[in-house]
């Protein structure tokens, strides 16, 4: 079923960027074009290259939380949010490739491809275009700053609102594919991929959503700005990250190949103190528009 989205497109093509595809890896030397959902550009990094690529969500207003009952308690009460700019969020989860050249850039230490305590077996799957893993709340909201000086644009970690907002991707079912987890949708602990609970996908190993987004569902969990609320009583309806309270634990969505087809459902939440750092857990950003 569609849910009751009412997305401000003419808000969102009044936002000029520049496309993947315009001049170098979608860096200045093509024509801007007005932005719409799905449409895809790329910063350029004072560094030099090209920082994530970034894909337009438009404004407008969804129901947030179980909407059809079950989930869990946290989940509820279902509310509407209003989503009032369009932004822009990472299309993928950060990589390995973009957060190594952060490390190098600041000295910081790579974080581990794999388990960091366990066998050879469970170490080195990877980097390059592997899901980034092993990274702590204040080490995404690190990178997104480096982000923000390197290209001279806000980049930030999504609020809660407004990861649940583009993951749906105008749905309201549990998954933004429907109301059952189905076969080769995702990479989770019983979603039907060779990767489930063993290790994560390259990014982008399975279908986009509708607003072009890949792995919302499993893969691995992704930081929000939020600190954590046991409900949504009182939650804010303007799309803001809700901070405060007396838990300090922030945010965590979407679910892992590590998880239970529940917890990857669009409206499933985690949470995790912010200088934790495991295999299951990296982040994707959002860059706001003018």
């Amino acid at each position: 079923m569609e849910t009751r989205f009412r997305t401000s497109l003419a808000a969102l093509a009044a936002v000029l960027i520049l496309p993947v595809g315009a001049g170098a890896a979608g860096l200045p030397g093509g024509a801007p074009v007005a932005a719409t959902a799905g449409s895809s550009f790329r910063d350029r990094l004072k560094s030099g290259g090209a920082g994530p690529e970034m894909v337009g969500i438009p404004a407008g207003r969804f129901r947030m939380g179980a909407i059809f009952g079950g989930g869990d308690p946290d989940e509820k009460p279902v509310h509407e949010v209003t989503i009032p700019r369009p932004f822009a969020m990472g299309r993928y989860e950060v990589t390995f490739a973009e957060y190594d050249r952060f490390c190098e850039a600041t000295g910081r230490e790579k974080p581990k491809d794999g388990r960091r305590w366990f066998g050879p077996l469970s170490r080195n799957w990877g980097r390059g275009s592997k899901p980034m893993m092993n990274v702590t709340w204040e080490d995404a909201v690190a990178y997104t700053r480096w982000l923000s000086e390197q290209t001279g644009h806000r980049y930030r970690l999504p609020s809660e609102a407004e990861w649940e907002y583009a993951a749906r991707g105008g749905k309201d079912t549990p998954y933004w594919w429907g109301g059952t987890v189905g076969e080769k949708r995702a990479n989770c602990k019983g979603c039907g991929s060779r990767w489930d609970n063993r290790q994560t996908a390259l990014v982008g190993s399975f279908a986009a959503n509708p607003y072009g987004l890949f792995d919302t569902a499993g893969n691995v969990w992704e930081w929000c700005l939020d600190t954590w609320h046991e409900s949504y009583a009182g939650a804010p309806a303007d799309g803001n990250p809700w901070l405060g309270g007396d838990d300090s634990r922030r945010v965590q969505r979407g679910g892992s190949f590590g998880s239970k087809p529940r917890y990857v459902r669009s409206s499933a939440r985690g949470r995790g103190a912010p200088d934790g750092q495991y295999v299951y857990l990296g982040f994707r950003v959002v860059r706001e528009l003018p």
